[in-house]
């Protein structure tokens, strides 16, 4: 080895040491899964210079996405620092409607969720569900074809086959015509479907932005955190949340549908309108770096026909960290009655698992309905691995049979039940940027629960003495895939 060699290492091994121990060093004091932390270190120590890349590209979630309206920070400002929620508040005034106050469960649930959400519950809701893409996105074109104001579109994915040249030009449209639209894409989802929307939407000449879109210089530091949310709202009157992208997939009446997933989508009117406004103007102004005027809120009266009580929920990396599993956990844990979860992706934090236990042996009915074939197979082998923990203390698991399910609802009793982007895996609750409407309305529940029934009734139930008789290779697959669930 030259002397030019030998200080090279020497450089590359200073540079590595220093590196490992600022990068290891942060992931021991912030992470708050030990497993999690316990891995980073690892790679941090393990593979030189490139250890410590990973970290900082994958490792490092914690940002500031409202931090403008905080305290006036600059836009896209990163915050170092412990993964937790802030502006908890433990003492909660808020006035509750009177179906609630009636009932103590609904009271401590709906007093809960205002301590970590700061969002008022309101009241003279309307909420429609659709089963299918091929009626959710009939209404959805509809409405922005009879927008006057403003369209504000985010989706995660955002194909550009069939449904998706049918939304774009039904936007150019309402951009032709006069109408304020705006859309947000996250910067990873577009890359999904070529040619990308964003540059179909430009051509015609719609306002888009891109949420944390990949760049090589200056390097995408936040690469790894993505904005799940589906929101649509028009006029600031009617709105639209879910699950569904936008693409074919959820096509259910297309001959040949080989990507075909079934999944709800819902249409809602009345006051939570504004709350899903201001989301996506937040959201807007984040990517953007521009603050919106909402002048346009009060432009169409809400609707007041209907009887949902419902406030929207947001979780991410940033100041809402671990909102929404707090808010799940206190939901299941108040349970009575029953407990249903629809959802393809179910790796559920230490704490929510202990909550389901715990209502099972209490007696209440407590199912989840995931899909049979799953399209992340990891994801599926790592659940698995753990559904033994929940079947013991008699916790009923069920796959829904194809198409993909890729539906995400929560119903608790006959009360109360959660709606939106959310998955309850690591990815959606600490990770993504995530949207979820937190309803309590008896009727509503009513159909949901009927739905939920019709799906139980075509599912196949999965047993403990299933799981345990898995033959060892799948045992071992599986269990190798439990070890990544922090990171799937």
């Amino acid at each position: 080895m030259t002397l030019i060699e030998s200080t090279n290492a020497w450089i590359l091994l200073t540079v590595h040491a220093v590196l490992a121990v600022l990068s290891a060093g942060h992931a021991l004091l912030y992470k708050r899964d030990p497993r999690a932390a316990l891995g980073w270190i690892a790679v941090c120590i393990t593979y030189p210079v490139v250890g410590p890349l990973l970290y900082y590209l994958f490792g490092i979630n914690r940002l500031r996405t409202r931090a403008h309206h905080i305290k006036g920070a600059p836009l896209r400002r990163l915050r170092i620092g412990y993964e937790r929620s802030e502006n908890i508040s433990t003492t909660n005034e808020e006035t509750l409607p009177a179906m609630l106050t009636a009932q103590p469960a609904l009271t401590a649930l709906a007093r809960a969720s205002a301590a970590v959400t700061h969002r008022p519950l309101v009241e003279k809701n309307s909420l429609h569900p659709f089963f299918d893409g091929d009626t959710a996105y009939a209404a959805m074109l509809n409405a922005i074809a009879q927008a006057r104001h403003s369209v504000c579109l985010a989706s995660y994915l955002f194909d550009t086959n069939r449904t998706g040249r049918a939304f774009i030009n039904a936007l150019a449209a309402a951009q032709t015509r006069g109408v304020e639209v705006r859309v947000l894409l996250d910067g990873i989802g577009e890359l999904y479907s070529f040619p990308r929307a964003g540059r179909l939407l430009k051509q015609q000449g719609v306002r888009i932005a891109r949420f944390f879109p990949p760049s090589i210089l200056p390097p995408s530091v936040h690469i790894n955190l993505r904005n799940h949310r589906k929101l649509l709202v028009v006029d600031a009157h009617i709105g639209f949340t879910g699950g569904m992208n936008i693409g074919d997939q959820h096509l259910r009446n297309q001959a040949n549908n080989r990507m075909e997933t079934a999944d709800i989508h819902f249409q809602m009117t009345g006051p939570v309108i504004h709350q899903l406004q201001q989301v996506f103007d937040e959201d807007w102004a984040f990517a953007t770096g521009k603050e919106t005027h909402q002048q346009h809120y009060e432009q169409l009266p809400g609707n007041t026909n209907g009887n949902a009580i419902c406030r929207v929920v947001t979780d991410g990396p940033n100041e809402d960290l671990g909102k929404l599993a707090m808010i799940i956990t206190a939901a299941v844990a108040l349970a009575r009655k029953r407990v249903a979860i629809m959802t393809p992706y179910f790796l559920p934090p230490p704490e929510l698992i202990s909550a389901l236990q715990a209502a099972a042996l209490r007696g209440v009915n407590v199912c989840v309905i995931m899909p049979k074939k799953s399209n992340q197979p990891l994801a599926h082998w790592a659940t698995r691995n753990m559904l033994w923990e929940l079947l013991q203390f008699g916790v009923r698991i069920y796959y829904q049979p194809p198409p993909f399910a890729h539906s995400k609802l929560l119903l608790i009793d006959d009360e109360y039940a959660h709606i939106g982007s959310a998955n309850l895996d690591p990815r959606s609750l600490r990770l993504n940027f995530e949207l979820v409407v937190e309803i309590f309305d008896r009727k509503f529940i009513t159909v949901m629960s009927e739905h939920v029934e019709q799906v139980k009734d075509t599912s196949s139930e999965e047993t403990l003495a299933g799981v345990d008789g898995r033959a060892l290779p799948i045992r071992v697959r599986d269990a190798i895939a439990w070890l990544f669930s922090p990171y799937l």
